[in-house]
């Protein structure tokens, strides 16, 4: 897939419109789900009562195994044509291979389908904790747009949420396979087909045409260990030996592309490794930022997330993980 205008259920295969269709049957169930961190999601569902779904948020938020006869039939019909049922720990359960989220910002209340708990595969699209502190930050950041582009869109939570403010958004990813549930959630938002447009990318090179924000969360846990050799998880892997590649790529070839056209605004919301007080990612793109941006500034938004990474050995000399953000303005 290069491209798709996904809007209002149009250009879905049979499948994603029924993950549409159940999105919707959910939120007309007042369904709400707030996801946590893995690790949060792991403790809550080793408590004692918590091995099996009683209801809709323990199918579609916390993936617990069920019974059909738990999910209403209409429901049920919507899972099979979806093709998300998998077999359960027991003969007589089932579980969901997706999870539905919520979300509610300054620019309207979402909901987003990605993968289901745990996301262990190599291809997991990711929603949690870092897509609240994303979404709250570019709501407050960026007001208006020509052409947005949300580089490593996953869920397309960026580009939605900032949909409204913009003329036109690209969601970028490289996974086709989160792409396939960005598009399911451009039609949950009841997007317009003319607006938004998918697009398989590595970071800007798949997206033509000129550029006035470019926002991204990319991964930025570093060598994390893949269920199979050579094959790291695309959500958490930001690459190189502490996980800031990514993001200083996609800082740079923002502020370039910008710089090539009439300006405009680079966000950037990330985790970041802090060895002796010095946040790495910063010193790395402090060359590119006085080069090509007129004025930036970081932001720390969480001194501390994930400190359970630094019992590995790539964090050995690392005393924290931060959440920052880098807003710069070119032209």
């Amino acid at each position: 897939m290069t491209q798709q205008r996904p809007g209002g259920g149009d250009g879905l295969d049979q499948r994603q419109a029924a993950l549409v269709d159940l999105g919707t049957a959910l939120r007309a169930a007042a369904y709400e789900f707030v996801t946590p961190t893995p690790e949060t999601h792991r403790r809550v569902n080793a408590r004692e009562g918590a091995a099996e779904a009683r209801g809709l948020r323990d199918i579609f938020g916390w993936s617990r195994p069920f019974r059909r006869e738990t999910l209403p039939a209409p429901l049920l019909a919507l899972c099979e044509r979806a093709q998300i049922l998998q077999p359960g720990p027991r003969p007589d359960t089932l579980v969901s291979g997706v999870r539905f989220s919520t979300l509610e910002a300054p620019t309207g209340r979402f909901m987003f389908v990605h993968s289901a708990y745990p996301t262990t595969d190599n291809g997991a699209v990711f929603f949690g904790p870092d897509s609240y502190r994303y979404a709250a930050l570019l709501a407050r950041t960026v007001w208006k747009a020509r052409r947005l582009i949300d580089v490593g869109c996953g869920t397309g939570v960026g580009g939605l949420v900032l949909a409204a403010r913009a003329e036109e958004v690209v969601l970028a990813d490289v996974s086709p396979d989160a792409l396939r549930l960005a598009a399911v959630n451009v039609a949950l938002a009841g997007r317009d087909a003319s607006s938004v447009t998918l697009r398989v990318s590595d970071v800007l090179a798949g997206v033509d045409g000129d550029v006035d924000v470019v926002v991204s969360n990319p991964p930025y846990l570093a060598g994390p260990e893949a269920t199979s050799p050579g094959s790291p998880r695309l959500y958490r892997d930001g690459g190189g030996q502490l996980g800031i590649d990514l993001a200083a790529r996609i800082a740079v070839d923002g502020l370039q592309r910008l710089g090539a056209g009439r300006g405009g605004q680079l966000v950037l919301y990330t985790g970041v490794p802090i060895v002796d007080g010095r946040n790495l990612l910063r010193d790395r793109l402090e060359g590119p930022l006085r080069e090509a941006a007129s004025s930036w500034t970081w932001e720390e938004l969480d001194p501390d997330v994930f400190g359970e990474e630094l019992e590995r050995p790539a964090y050995h000399d690392v005393e924290r993980l931060a959440v920052v953000a880098l807003t710069a303005t070119v032209g």
